[in-house]
Formats: C-alpha cells, structure tokens, sequence
C-alpha cells in the first residue's frame, strides 16, 4: 500500500466513508484496504485520524446467528452480575467499582 491521500476533516470526497459510517449504512469494509486517511487538528495533541472506506466495495454486514445473540446474552449478563454477593444487580457493574453498588456502599444502605 502506497502513500495515502490525507483529508481535513469534513472534506472528504463522496464515495468513502469511516467504519461507523459504513456501519450506520448497514455495510463492512469487506477486506478492502483502506483508501484514504482523515485528519481532525487538536490543540494540544497530534490529530485525530480515522480511515476511509469506499462505500463501493463496502459489503453488507453478516447477520447474528442465534449461537452469536446467545454469547452476547451470556456476556451482557455476566457483567450485571456482582462477583461478591452473586445477584444480578439489573445494570452493569462499574468497573471502577468491581461490584454492585450494595455491596460497595454497604453502610448506605442500612435503614436508620
């Protein structure tokens, strides 16, 4: 792959796109190599670069099989359970935290 060609940022030409762009428009890159480079200038840092795909050659995203809604069921469910007290707390456990927000904060929740 040679040189690509640099953008600012929303000066991209029609007919490329990033991946959320794609995925916006229910496309994957596909395989294909990555036909352009775009840039957004900061101020106190390098910029931000995404990469562009051509809608073109872009291919519709495959569609979850059953096997693939149930790994995502399990995981989404793993991360609402506390690994202390073992209940499913009915949201996603801060990271920050590393358990249920009962178990962190056990001396707010006891009823004067």
């Amino acid at each position: 792959m040679g040189s690509l060609p640099v953008y600012r940022w929303r000066l991209a030409p029609n007919g490329l796109a990033t991946r959320r762009q794609l995925r916006a428009r229910g496309l994957r890159p596909g395989g294909q190599d990555v036909a352009a480079q775009l840039e957004r200038p900061r101020r106190r840092r390098g910029p931000l670069v995404a990469y562009l795909y051509s809608i073109e050659q872009a291919k519709p995203v495959r569609p979850m099989t059953p096997a693939k809604w149930a790994a995502l069921a399990k995981a989404n469910a793993a991360r609402r359970r506390c690994p202390k007290c073992r209940r499913d707390a009915g949201y996603v456990i801060p990271t920050a935290l590393g358990m249920c927000t009962t178990c962190a904060y056990p001396e707010e929740q006891r009823v004067p």
